[in-house]
């Protein structure tokens, strides 16, 4: 797929909480270019001394009616705080659409679970959307600290069945995802996950003992995106050095022997 670098404007910025902030991009003079759900986007940080290298950032949405980019940003250090403090009109610099994303099925009918961990829902909208246009049908767990951090939950709740869990019980059932009810008769054709790296592992597991297909999306540090500065590297089930950025950051468990 073909990478553009694009300096886009900032159409509108919403503050979600203290700690996460939702950018909606566009190109004024073009439509933007295809993009997969899963891949992500190589951000330049002006004006920050401290931000040496560009930020990778999750395509949390795709909205093609209004030529926007949905990035949904994390702020915990001075490139993610710069990135808080746009406003609509600024233009911010995107190298994009970068890596492999999750497989939207070929096959119209199937149902597919989506689950985020916090911040690991960001890839989980735009593929619930891309699901649904394909013919399949998504359903959402997603879990959190508390309440506030399950983000986003009217768009995800557009798109399909959404389930809930929280550590303090403030929302849905209390405990991790791995904890709900629903794998008690999870009848489902695949399963996408994006979240902490144990809680990947952990899902990967209960759906390796259900013969489930399953993909993962690694947050490895990608420094350069292109596959230059090998930071992002991780071993596959032979054992062999994959590069996130650009074989992945989507892989199927099967590939890196997760069971």
């Amino acid at each position: 797929m073909k990478k553009y670098v694009s300096d886009l404007l900032v159409n509108e910025t919403e503050r979600l909480h203290e700690d996460y902030v939702l950018l909606r991009l566009t190109d004024p003079q073009a439509p933007l270019p295809p993009m997969s759900p899963g891949q992500f986007v190589e951000i330049r940080v002006d004006e920050s001394p401290s931000t040496f290298l560009r930020r990778p950032i999750s395509i949390h949405y795709v909205d093609r009616e209004r030529n926007e980019l949905w990035l949904l940003v994390h702020i915990v250090g001075d490139g993610t705080r710069k990135l808080a403090t746009l406003r609509k009109g600024d233009r911010l610099n995107c190298l994009y659409p970068l890596g492999h994303g999750y497989t939207v099925p070929d096959t119209p009918g199937q149902r597919v679970l989506l689950v985020g961990g916090g911040i690991g829902s960001a890839p989980l909208l735009y593929y619930g959307e891309q699901l649904l246009a394909a013919r399949c049908t998504p359903y959402f767990l997603l879990g959190g600290r508390s309440r506030k951090d399950l983000l986003q939950l009217e768009e995800f709740c557009k798109l399909g069945e959404v389930f809930l869990t929280t550590d303090d019980g403030t929302a849905g059932m209390q405990g991790f995802v791995t904890q709900h009810t629903l794998w008690d008769n999870a009848a489902y054709d695949r399963i996408a996950v994006c979240g902490p790296k144990p809680m990947m592992k952990a899902v990967a597991h209960m759906a390796h003992e259900r013969d489930i297909r399953c993909e993962i999306s690694l947050e490895n540090l990608m420094a350069c995106g292109l596959g230059a500065c090998l930071c992002c590297v991780e071993k596959d089930a032979d054992g062999h050095h994959v590069c996130v950025c650009q074989e992945g950051p989507v892989f199927d468990t099967g590939r890196l022997g997760w069971k």
